[in-house]
């Protein structure tokens, strides 16, 4: 089997899994252990280096190839051993690798938890459901507030949770998708800039950045496709992609964001409370009509549109190509 259809066979396959299984919390997950031993080498490098700005730079630094390595370099093993049995046994590990490295169904459905709650007006577990994926604090959110935090976090999360591991599985298998995971999750552990993290991180978030610059883009442009298949409003999301997409710090995060609010023509975004502080944060997109509980459906109703266009352009294309030169 040619290295490239294999590839991309696997990528198929757990991009049905996904849709199909979701994210089981019962099951071994491969980035629940890439985020334990990110915790253990913190807790180790930090014994290590000196406690200082140079020195926790340093722990960082390490703290990424360590990541990088240990992870890429079992799965490009398991890989090969699975391949010295059998083609087929290395294509049914790399598809199960596959799925477990995409979010699409577990993302919608840990949001549709929220919708759920709120629509029996239950707003204490709609907090308790939307604290479960998002950062920010949740316990005196209105309902108003717990849709808009579940509509962000399906919005920015379609990006690195969806789209950019898709195109790295497509471009270079299993073992690439999983180096892209492991950064995702340092820096959703360590990228902080706080008293903490603030050098400890550093690397892990400027890779981050790194590795996200053109997926968070490419997302944001096929958002605003999928919110025309979807049904929602087209060229008001390219309007607002356009104009609000650098609306974070981050360089990557309001790509899919801005789409997704000119979609659903809602204002996101703004200032919102981490770990007790006010974090000031501009708006996105325009406040055209409330926020309400159906626009977490909606924004599912896009995510989903979304990642069928990214399979389309990035493996079933390629599949063709390859498969029917």
């Amino acid at each position: 089997m040619n290295w490239g259809v294999g590839h991309l066979l696997a990528l198929l396959v757990g991009f049905c899994l996904d849709l199909l299984l979701g994210d089981p919390h019962w099951a071994p997950h491969p980035v629940r252990a890439i985020g334990a031993l990110i915790a253990g080498l913190e807790w180790g490098l930090r014994r290590v280096f000196p406690k200082s700005p140079g020195g926790e730079l340093a722990a960082g630094v390490v703290l990424v190839i360590l990541t990088l390595a240990i992870p890429t370099g079992l799965t490009v093993l398991l890989l090969w051993v699975c391949g010295q049995v059998s083609p087929w046994l290395a294509l049914g590990v790399e598809s199960l690798l596959s799925y477990q490295l995409l979010a699409t169904k577990s993302l919608a459905a840990e949001s549709r938890k929220v919708y759920d709650a709120l629509k029996i007006g239950d707003l204490n577990q709609a907090r308790h459901a939307v604290s479960m994926i998002v950062g920010r604090d949740t316990a005196s959110l209105d309902e108003a507030g717990v849709t808009r935090a579940a509509v962000e976090t399906v919005a920015e999360n379609a990006s690195d949770g969806v789209i950019a591991p898709l195109i790295f599985l497509a471009i270079g298998g299993a073992p690439l998708g999983m180096l892209y995971k492991a950064v995702n999750t340092m820096d959703s552990m360590v990228g902080y800039k706080n008293d903490k993290y603030l050098w400890f991180g550093r690397a892990a978030a400027k890779l981050d950045d790194i590795l996200n610059l053109v997926p968070a883009r490419i997302a944001g442009v096929l958002m605003c496709l999928g919110a025309v298949a979807a049904g929602y409003d087209g060229k008001n999301a390219w309007r607002i992609f356009l104009r609000d997409r650098k609306n974070h710090k981050s360089p990557n995060s309001a790509h899919t964001e801005a789409a997704c609010a000119g979609a659903l023509q809602l204002r996101l975004a703004g200032p919102n409370w981490y770990f007790g502080q006010l974090v000031e944060k501009p708006y996105i997109g325009d406040d055209q009509r409330p926020i309400e509980p159906l626009d977490i459906l909606r924004s599912g109703r896009i995510l989903y549109a979304t990642a069928f266009f990214a399979l389309l352009l990035f493996c079933g294309l390629p599949l063709l190509i390859l498969l029917f030169p």
